[in-house]
């Protein structure tokens, strides 16, 4: 064959064939590059675990709402300088956020503040959410697929912190809740829900007891505070008694098989 035959017959490899990529056929290589890339930078900054914020991407540092943004940033504040002195060389419990305006982005702010590494994980939408500008720059992502985003919010999570929200906050919640009754977590993650006077009006789970539709102890699956010390205090309690040994050095990442190795999800 002369070579200017051959030529007609040369593409580029696989990996690098932007068509072929782009297509149906090629749809599993770009959910696992949703799973892989995460990773790889995970592990690069040491993160060994996660403690994740959902809202409303509503809520602003001016409004009738306007509180629960600042609260938002001083727990994460909090939050982010007590994980900052525990003895361990890997970082622990670093706030991660969907990545997008309102208490997302006070949560990020908050540890930011702080001086903590902090996680965004937004999603692509047809108008564009941007990542706010308080996401460490090398943890902050960008999905297309909601359920590999939704895989990253549960996989180093070791606690939930839920302010008031809308339609997502109640799927993530949900879903979240569901895998803990379910037991489909071989870890505990501490649930919060952040502002009884908002949860008790749009959730009524006595309601969801009386009608049999989930048991007494269910409830049992997440606490409820009001203010950032208050919440401080329960985070601290059920991070402590599940994660956390007084006076040992926990391992480092290299020498630790990973918490997210030991999830089910």
């Amino acid at each position: 064959m002369s070579e200017g035959a051959a030529s007609k017959c040369r593409r580029p490899v696989a990996y690098r064939n932007d068509e072929f990529i782009e297509s149906s056929d090629a749809r599993p290589l770009r959910i696992l590059s949703e799973y892989l890339e995460p990773l790889h930078h995970f592990r690069e900054e040491r993160i060994r675990d996660t403690i994740v914020f959902f809202g409303s991407a509503r809520i602003k540092e001016e409004g009738p709402l306007a509180r629960y943004y600042h609260e938002a940033r001083e727990l994460a504040r909090l939050l982010t300088e007590w994980s900052n002195a525990l003895e361990n060389t890997s970082r622990r419990f670093v706030i991660t956020t969907g990545g997008g305006p309102g208490i997302m982005e006070a949560a990020n702010r908050g540890a930011q503040d702080a001086g903590g590494k902090t996680v965004g994980l937004n999603i692509r939408l047809p108008h564009e959410q941007w990542p706010n500008p308080y996401v460490t720059p090398s943890l902050c992502f960008d999905f297309h697929y909601f359920f590999m985003r939704k895989f990253w919010f549960a996989y180093l999570a070791k606690a939930l912190v839920v302010f008031p929200g809308g339609f997502g906050t109640l799927d993530e919640l949900s879903e979240l809740l569901t895998l803990a009754q379910t037991q489909k977590l071989e870890k505990k993650i501490v649930i919060l829900l952040y502002g009884s006077e908002f949860w008790k009006e749009v959730l009524n789970f006595d309601a969801l007891v009386r009608y049999g539709v989930i048991s007494k102890k269910d409830l049992d699956l997440f606490e409820i505070a009001d203010d950032p010390p208050s919440a401080l205090r329960k985070l601290q309690d059920g991070l402590t008694r599940y994660y956390l040994k007084p006076g040992e050095l926990l391992p480092a990442p290299e020498q630790e098989t990973p918490a997210i190795a030991k999830s089910r999800i």
